[in-house]
């Protein structure tokens, strides 16, 4: 893994920064996002691909292929909730406070 990591660093923060500049703009536009149940089938579908790159399931440059997304999307949720973070707190600190 600390191959991965070292060999495709340009690619990892690339993903990082997309996923800034997403989590930055997510926050700006509310959208209704998707229901409980698609929202389930994709934690169940993350979490057997997980399982599947632990347990070496899918062997050779698939399962390289697998542990890079794996690892790319991780680093895109982290930008992506860092940015909005910063955002909100942007936001939040620029409004007026509220009178009494």
């Amino acid at each position: 893994m600390l191959y991965l990591v070292s060999f495709h660093m340009g690619w990892l923060i690339g993903s990082v920064l997309l996923g800034f500049c997403m989590g930055w703009i997510s926050v700006v536009q509310r959208g209704n996002g998707t229901s409980k149940v698609t929202a389930r089938w994709l934690a169940v579908l993350v979490a057997g691909l997980v399982a599947a790159s632990f347990a070496h399931a899918v062997p050779g440059r698939f399962g390289y292929w697998l542990d890079l997304g794996l690892v790319m999307f991780a680093c895109y949720l982290v930008g992506c909730t860092i940015g909005a973070w910063l955002r909100y707190w942007v936001v939040s600190r620029s409004q007026p406070s509220a009178a009494l």
